[in-house]
Order: C-alpha cells, then sequence, then structure tokens
C-alpha cells in the first residue's frame, strides 16, 4: 500500500495509532522546518508523523514538539510560549495536550502509558520546566521509567535547544559514535554529527 493509506488503515483497524515513535524522530525534523515558520513547521510536522501513525493524535504532539523548537531557537521562552501554540492545535485533541502541558501537570498524573504521544510530550515538557540544566532534564526523564527512550529523545530535543550544545556534558558527546548504515563500518563522531545538524538547519 502507499504509505499514507498504509497508516489511516491500521489505524482504522487498531484503533491505536498514538504511539510517541512521531516524537523520537522530531527533533531533526524541528531544525530544518524552523526557518520557515511557524505554520511551515507545523503543516511538516504533521505530515511526517502522518507516515507512520495514523492517528491525529501523533499529528498534533509532533506539531507542538516543533513549534516549541523554533520558538526555543527564535529566544522566546518555550514554556510562556504553549498557551499560543496550543490554540494551534485541532481542536478534537487541544484539551488533550492542555492537560499534560499544564505549569501544575506532574506525570503521575498521566492517564496513560508514557508510550502514548500525549503523556510522552508532557513528560519532556515537565522535564524541562522542573530543572534547571540539560543533564538534570535528561535524567528527571529517564527516572520517570516506562517507555525511557522516546521521553528522553523528546526531552533531550527540547531541552538541547532550550540549552545549546554546551550545555551537554563532554562525557556524554565525547564517546559518541554512530554506525552509517550503508557504508562499511563508517563512523559518525561528534564533529560530523555536528557537520549534518549544520547542514539540516540550512
Amino acid at each position: 500500500m502507499p504509505w499514507d493509506l498504509a497508516a489511516a488503515v491500521h489505524f482504522q483497524v487498531n484503533q491505536r495509532a498514538a504511539g510517541n515513535g512521531s516524537l523520537m524522530r522530531a527533533s531533526t525534523s524541528a531544525v530544518h522546518f524552523a526557518p520557515a515558520g511557524r505554520e511551515a513547521t507545523m503543516d511538516a510536522a504533521r505530515r511526517i508523523a502522518a507516515l507512520t501513525h495514523g492517528d491525529r493524535a501523533a499529528w498534533e504532539g509532533t506539531a507542538i514538539f516543533h513549534e516549541l523548537a523554533r520558538v526555543t531557537f527564535e529566544n522566546t521562552d518555550p514554556l510562556t510560549a504553549l498557551p499560543d501554540i496550543l490554540a494551534l492545535v485541532h481542536p478534537d485533541h487541544r484539551d488533550r495536550y492542555a492537560v499534560v502541558l499544564a505549569p501544575d501537570w506532574h506525570p503521575d498524573e498521566a492517564t496513560e502509558f508514557n508510550g502514548a504521544v500525549w503523556p510522552c510530550l508532557g513528560s519532556a515538557v515537565w522535564a524541562l520546566r522542573t530543572t534547571t540544566s540539560f543533564e538534570d532534564a535528561l535524567r528527571a526523564a529517564i527516572d520517570l521509567g516506562g517507555d525511557t527512550d522516546t521521553v528522553a529523545a523528546a526531552t533531550g530535543g527540547l531541552a538541547g535547544a532550550y540549552y545549546g550544545l554546551d550545555a551537554i556534558p563532554a562525557h556524554w558527546t565525547q564517546p559518541l559514535h554512530v554506525p552509517l548504515p550503508g557504508f562499511d563500518g563508517q563512523m559518525l563522531d561528534l564533529a560530523d554529527l555536528l557537520d549534518l545538524a549544520h547542514r539540516l538547519g540550512g
């Protein structure tokens, strides 16, 4: 099936397609589309999420993530921008996200496992809101348990945009060695990844 039809059929059959995987991969697309402005970055997020997630809840969560990153790159506090961002969320999903992104929400109050997109995003924003460094935000996200890889990936994307590269501990970045698929053992180190990031941002 074409990708869009496959995602839609999966959702129709299973009624479960609001997983947080669309957030796990959203940092790179958020960087790429940020210069295009609010409407373009949120639209791109929805379209990219729809590649694999037929539930609009995943599209809206990814759109919120993109916009949080974009405003942060413009030196706007993403937490104070949340009410304006929520106003742009599809009405069918706005209330769900308003709950988990509220200033007084705690991940212990989640009514679903953080493998779902809205408690995952809520947990990432909570980790950013309740800590004062990149490292502490990541530790807080991981300590929540559950689907820690994706919650930490979303938190890392937001905290990275907020605190910047210099805030990431060197003992985390120096050992980086990412295999490049299809290139016979070639590894990407920090310098290679930074080059990719600069090219991604245009």
